[in-house]
């Protein structure tokens, strides 16, 4: 048996013409409210307008768990979230407020480190080791993939640090923009070349 919307939420409904996007807003931050209230919301979600383009910004109760640039296909990685954390998904912005907020005083150079709690469900063994060492890699500063392997705990694996940064699922909040090559070219990236050209100015500017 699944619960009926209250009364307030049947009101916005009726009272909803095609052409009352302040009226949908309502009811959608509404319904976000009560999916959140009821613990049915799996991921809630939202996008956000950067100097380095339009980023996905999605969240479960543990944290902030995706980060997407627009040449990931937000389509796309909305459904795969569904099917690897669950199908509740719902454009609920406020979820993501304080997210929101650090990423904008980012860009706006304001912040060098963010401060987020972080779903980490979509980051396993090794790739989660080197995930979690690029925290450590200081605001303006690089490190090669060969070093970001040593200090990860396996010289060797240069290769798999590459692939751990280009399967990144938390990018700019965990830098992997800050790895590159050893001659120091920059490398791949998975907001491709012009973000991370982007991410490194910003930082070496400031």
């Amino acid at each position: 048996m699944t619960n009926a919307p209250d009364p307030e939420t049947e009101r916005l409904f009726e009272a909803l013409p095609s052409y009352d996007n302040n009226a949908l807003t309502r009811l959608e931050a509404r319904l976000a409210a009560q999916a959140e209230e009821a613990g049915i919301l799996d991921v809630a979600y939202r996008t956000l307008d950067t100097p380095a383009g339009n980023l996905l910004l999605a969240a479960t109760e543990e944290g902030l768990v995706k980060v997407a640039y627009a040449v990931q296909d937000h389509t796309a990685v909305l459904r795969k979230l569904a099917e690897t954390i669950g199908p509740r998904i719902l454009h609920a912005p406020a979820r993501l407020d304080e997210a929101s907020r650090q990423m904008d005083e980012y860009f706006a150079g304001r912040r060098t480190r963010f401060d987020l709690a972080l779903d980490w469900r979509l980051s396993k063994g090794f790739r989660r080791e080197v995930l979690s060492h690029l925290g450590e890699i200081g605001y303006g500063h690089t490190e090669s993939y060969a070093e970001v392997a040593v200090a990860s705990g396996s010289p060797r694996a240069v290769r798999a640090v590459g692939t751990a940064c280009a399967t990144n699922p938390l990018p700019v909040v965990v830098p992997c923009h800050r790895v590159v090559r050893s001659d120091g070219s920059a490398g791949q990236y998975v907001g491709g070349a012009d973000a991370k050209h982007l991410l490194l100015t910003l930082e070496t500017a400031a």
